[in-house]
């Protein structure tokens, strides 16, 4: 975890189990630990090849912020599963009430003057699952299960039972894994547009306080015009009398 003056992130490396022909996601946390709004933007030496939901965006005060990095699918295996893009999150004190339409570049330009902080995070590519190994055919340990005969010529059902109990014993790991995995993809997906609806939310609610912060001002100020009218008119009337 990286634990800077504005922000804590985490992880610090963004971790994908490689596949080939297959998008893949990973999620990373901001944790904004003071009482300003933040702002942050994420930049990638590879822009091509993921895509990040949000790459920028406003941390409110002691809140948290969920962004999700999907790397697309790739034709070919990096060399040693070795990979050299990097990712730079840079963030910025900003105005109370700002939202993400209020980001622009100027806000990250440390010659500008403003503090920026900046968090760099490497990729690292990992080996998926590997699923059991199938059963050799015709091997005496993998060879289908026969019941053994008795003196008799018959077939001894309780033996060939068990075979067949073993064997399907065997294969059961491996359709599980699969489900598993095919869980997990979904699950992923699921979170990762709930994300983006809740982040969504957000900035459309701290709109809706600033708009009704302005509307409570007009109100006010008309008020007041209204009672010094009335007041002229009393004194006009009084004066009459």
């Amino acid at each position: 975890m990286s634990t800077g003056e504005l922000l804590s992130i985490e992880p610090l490396e963004l971790t994908f189990p490689f596949e080939l022909k297959k998008q893949i996601s990973c999620s990373l946390q901001l944790s904004n630990k003071t009482d300003n709004y933040v702002a942050f933007k994420v930049k990638t030496t590879n822009p091509k090849k993921y895509c990040v939901r949000p790459n920028t965006g406003i941390v409110l005060p002691r809140s948290t912020c969920d962004i999700i990095v999907t790397m697309q699918a790739q034709k070919e295996a990096p060399v040693d599963m070795q990979c050299k893009d990097k990712f730079l999150l840079q963030s910025v004190k900003t105005n109370d009430g700002a939202t993400a339409k209020d980001i622009n570049a100027e806000m990250f330009n440390k010659e500008a003057g403003h503090v920026v902080e900046e968090c760099k995070l490497r990729v690292i590519y990992v080996s998926p699952p590997q699923p059991p190994s199938p059963v050799p055919e015709g091997s005496e340990e993998g060879s289908s299960p026969r019941g053994s005969v008795s003196d008799n010529g018959h077939v001894n059902g309780a033996e060939f039972a068990a075979a067949a109990k073993a064997l399907t014993d065997r294969f059961e790991p491996q359709d599980k894994n699969m489900e598993a995995r095919a869980l997990i993809s979904k699950l992923t997906e699921e979170k990762s547009s709930a994300i983006q609806q809740n982040n969504k939310l957000r900035q459309e609610l701290e709109l809706l306080r600033r708009e009704s912060s302005k509307n409570r001002a007009g109100v006010s100020f008309v008020f007041v015009i209204l009672v010094g009218l009335l007041g002229m008119i009393l004194g006009y009337i009084m004066k009459k009398s």
